[in-house]
């Protein structure tokens, strides 16, 4: 026997589809079809994940005959039963969604903390206790450097382990409901609609306190924290409605695999063409956005250190984010009309 007519075998036994054996793998359901038509062979990893799925070893499953094998209880699953989410798909983007969007909210409150403690320090300048001044200023900065600490302590781990659990499974089939959908739009909706409502009220608290004593004090930190709480709603709510969009997740895979590892998996050829352009567009634009963020890095030190605009350096970087979201945008939307 060969492996071919085993795999037909062990998989027809135990009354699984081409789909719920390609999700149980990681791979398209068109790649388990070119190895039951004898079309392609699959790599090692994949052997073994086989030999683990219906209990067998790398021999009896490549050489062996187990077309005598019956079905195993375990594995038996009905013509009609829902997807499941085999690799844990769901519970990494929730916990990638939790992490950046607090991360993001960390960063921009270290901002508003340092606003607050800014400006108290400028209003303590020529007062008696001028030494005041001085700790206030530092304090500023401390915390300023404590919230992009905080942020980048919870982004740059939960980008990391986004990346390695992409290219562990460039492919996970749709396993959600149209009911899961549908609770996310709402879900999304309502984190939409409180974000908004956040960030106007943090608007809506610096006019009130414009052209007062405490307008520098606590209308800009109070707006800062507030846009901080209404930013992270939206992200959010965002990245859970985003999760449960399985083809663009399919789609974007590209982004975090090198050009080799796209060529050497087992996705369908149309597939791999889309994920090695994405991935050549995406470099492109993280060249353009890294040299405006350094020069928005430029400005906003320039602007730290002249003190008309002390208090206003951090705009630099909030440009910098929205010209590269921009350029993003444009450049994704030009590639995709090419």
């Amino acid at each position: 026997m060969n492996f071919r007519d085993n795999l037909v075998h062990l998989r027809a036994v135990n009354n699984m589809t081409q789909e719920q054996l390609a999700m149980r793998l990681g791979v398209s359901r068109q790649s388990v079809a070119k190895w039951e038509a004898g079309k392609s062979y699959p790599e090692m990893d994949k052997l073994l994940a086989l030999c683990q799925v219906f209990s067998c070893t790398l021999d009896e499953l490549v050489q062996g005959d187990l077309t005598a094998r019956e079905a195993d209880s375990s594995l038996a699953v009905s013509g009609s039963a829902q997807p499941e989410d085999v690799f844990g798909y769901d519970e990494q983007m929730r916990s990638f969604a939790n992490k950046i969007s607090n991360g993001v909210m960390a960063i921009i409150l270290g901002v508003a903390l340092c606003a607050m403690f800014g400006a108290i320090g400028e209003a303590s300048e020529g007062a008696a206790h001028a030494i005041s001044s001085n700790v206030f200023v530092s304090l500023s900065i401390l915390l300023l450097f404590a919230g992009i600490a905080a942020g980048l302590a919870l982004i740059i781990p939960a980008a990391m382990s986004h990346s390695a659990f992409v290219k562990a499974h460039p492919y996970v089939s749709d396993f959600y409901r149209p009911e899961d959908k549908a609770r996310a739009r709402s879900a999304f909706s309502r984190e939409l609609i409180g974000g908004i409502c956040c960030i106007f009220l943090g608007v809506c608290a610096v006019v009130f306190l414009a052209d007062t004593s405490y307008e520098d004090v606590l209308g800009t930190p109070v707006m800062l924290s507030l846009i901080a709480v209404g930013v992270r709603f939206i992200i959010h709510g965002g990245m859970m409605l985003g999760r449960t969009n399985l083809h663009d997740y399919n789609k974007s895979a590209g982004e975090y695999l090198t050009p080799e590892e796209i060529a050497s998996s087992d996705l369908p050829h149309e597939q791999k063409q889309q994920m090695i352009s994405a991935h050549e567009s995406d470099k492109r634009i993280g060249a353009i956005c890294g040299a405006v963020m350094m020069l928005a890095t430029i400005v906003g030190l320039v602007l730290l250190f002249a003190s008309p605009f002390q208090l206003y350096f951090w705009l630099a970087w909030v440009v910098g984010g929205l010209l590269c979201g921009i350029i993003a945008v444009l450049m994704k939307a030009f590639s995709a009309n090419a």
